[in-house]
């Protein structure tokens, strides 16, 4: 039987720590054993992350790391999926998506690590700067300590690690403790494609232990963290003098104007409003449609809701699996529960089997429900009509977060008024607020975050600028 897996620090697999069960969340099943690290472990994590950032890895070895490990991934894409699968119940088909985009995720990381470069500067066009010749390079930020969410156990990790290694950082990785086991894979994917010792380095556990003696590390030099807002702000202030990216919530807003094409934009929401259980922070949630077509609009993204196939994650037909535990699952149902005691009507699902959650489409909402306020993440989504474009941005906007939005209409005044308006990060025209490719910058404003991610601008996020001056006046 092979060894317990969860703690690995410069370069060798540590089994003392305390073990822990990782299930499958359909069929509740052990899936491994696995040990989570206690605060010195941290200690000696972040140890051999700053003797390996001491001497970082040349872009070219960096690289060529990266690209053998997207090939490989590549290569084993649907053993990948399978764990994805059981580790987080996420269906087939969107693991299997994951993986694609996780290779992706590498590959655009390793060409990053070989487009580093700064630019010279005209110090000459300054008084006092003749004879002086300016240029910046971006040098590494030293340890990066990633953390990690259960949604997308293997691409946001990826996200995170593959460009944080293109930068010529050492990295310290705590992954979600209920989907560690793709975490564990790329540990060991990336280390039987060379990455030395030290420059990536696990710690499995708590956030309350493990994350929390992590992120208060003084070797710690960049912390990045995708997760809740809470646990994100609180970590920016026990951060020190690390820097921060923050992925936090969201409860999407999508806009639908009667110059859409409407059963497009139905079938798209319906199935992005649903898609991994709706534990997405770019979920769809919010669903604002113009009030001439909002009738007609919610009979028609009932029946694309209705043709979702909710069950074993397994199952290639399945779409809707389930939430990543009952306690979660309780949760939402008692969310729409609320919902429907305030007033709201339930158009669609509203019911719950163990952690399988139905889709659910709600409409008569108000602001105040936490439907509407709050991110669900999970398989809900609501309606409401409005009767003016720029009405329809202000209820977007009227939320404390700013992830992504959706907008679907023809005209492009409106399309680009929404872009000039809308308080968000990324504004998805004529697609749900769920779109995003792994190369483009992502991230939030307000209680959505700061910083952004894509394998370029993570890079960018993970370096620092290093200015040379050179004085070529000439010798007497």
């Amino acid at each position: 039987m092979q060894e317990p897996r969860g703690l690995y620090i410069n370069g060798q697999w540590d089994a003392s720590g305390r073990p822990m069960t990782v299930v499958d969340k359909f069929t509740g099943a052990a899936l491994a054993t696995l040990v989570s690290a206690r605060r010195e472990d941290v200690a000696r994590a972040v140890a051999a992350a700053q003797a390996a950032a001491a001497h970082p890895l040349p872009p070219r070895q960096r690289a060529a790391v990266l690209e053998a490990a997207a090939a490989t991934l590549r290569a084993q894409a649907d053993d990948w999926a399978r764990v994805i699968v059981q580790e987080g119940g996420k269906p087939w088909k969107d693991a299997r998506a994951e993986v694609d985009r996780a290779v992706e995720t590498i590959a655009l990381s390793a060409r990053a690590a070989l487009a580093l470069h700064g630019e010279t500067v005209p110090l000459d066009a300054s008084p006092g700067g003749e004879h002086r010749v300016g240029l910046y390079v971006r040098v590494p930020v030293g340890v990066v300590a990633a953390i990690t969410p259960f949604n997308f156990p293997l691409n946001l990790v990826c996200h995170k690690v593959a460009p944080a290694i293109a930068a010529g950082n050492a990295v310290v990785l705590k992954p979600a403790t209920s989907t560690p086991l793709s975490a564990v894979r790329l540990v060991e994917l990336l280390a039987a494609s060379g990455l030395p010792p030290g420059f990536l380095n696990l710690v499995v556990g708590s956030g309350a232990e493990v994350g929390d003696a992590l992120v208060r590390h003084p070797g710690v030099n960049f912390i990045t963290f995708t997760g809740s807002p809470p646990v994100g702000f609180a970590i920016k202030a026990a951060s020190g003098r690390a820097r921060v990216t923050l992925e936090l919530g969201n409860n999407s807003g999508n806009i639908v104007h009667s110059d859409a094409d409407l059963a497009t934009a139905a079938h798209l929401l319906a199935r992005r409003a649903f898609a991994q259980a709706g534990q997405s922070c770019i979920s769809v949630q919010r669903i604002y449609v113009q009030a001439s077509v909002f009738d007609a609009f919610v009979a028609s993204i009932t029946s694309a809701t209705q043709s979702l196939v909710v069950g074993n994650p397994m199952d290639p037909k399945t779409d809707v699996g389930p939430l990543i535990s009952v306690p979660e699952a309780e949760r939402v149902e008692a969310w729409v529960s609320e919902a429907v005691q305030a007033g709201a009507q339930v158009v669609w699902g509203g019911g719950r089997h163990g952690a399988l959650m139905a889709p659910t489409l709600l409409t008569g909402v108000t602001p105040a429900m936490r439907v509407v306020s709050e991110e669900v993440f999970g398989p809900v989504a609501v309606l409401a009509p409005y009767e003016h474009f720029d009405e329809a941005v202000d209820l977007v906007n009227q939320s404390e977060y700013g992830l992504q939005a959706g907008v679907f209409t023809r005209d492009v005044n409106r399309a680009w008024y929404a872009v000039q308006h809308l308080r968000v990060g990324g504004v998805i025209i004529n697609d749900t607020s769920s779109y995003r490719a792994d190369l483009m910058p992502y991230g939030g404003v307000g209680q959505s975050g700061q910083g952004r991610e894509g394998p370029r601008f993570a890079v960018e996020e993970m370096t620092e600028l290093r200015m040379a001056v050179f004085n070529l006046e000439s010798p007497g």
